[in-house]
């Protein structure tokens, strides 16, 4: 995929206050590319999918996910935090001796 063609959606969830996933920033190429390089900087997962961003990019900003879109969402949100959750157990602060104690 060109530079071009690189597209990029951002999503926020807040439970208790919003109904479903709201889009809150979408484009494509330049602008694709400054909303994966602030998630990457700040610390926000990135799921790299080209179907999954063709579809949100087709939304309006500051709109919730449809319900069409809630079982795909749902399977990026686990990925990302099997991801997160693999990260923290090999993280330094997790490594253990060999008597069971915090290196």
């Amino acid at each position: 995929m060109s530079k071009s063609d690189k597209r990029a959606a951002a999503l926020k969830y807040e439970p208790g206050q919003d109904l479903a996933p709201v889009v809150i920033a979408s484009g494509y190429g330049t602008a694709a590319e400054q909303i994966i390089d602030i998630a990457e900087k700040t610390g926000i997962p990135v799921y790299r999918d080209d179907s999954v961003s063709s579809m949100l990019c087709m939304l309006d900003v500051g709109k919730n996910i449809p319900p069409e879109l809630y079982e795909i969402i749902a399977k990026v949100y686990c990925s990302i935090l099997s991801t997160a959750a693999k990260f923290r157990a090999a993280a330094p602060e997790n490594v253990k001796d060999e008597k069971g104690q915090a290196k």
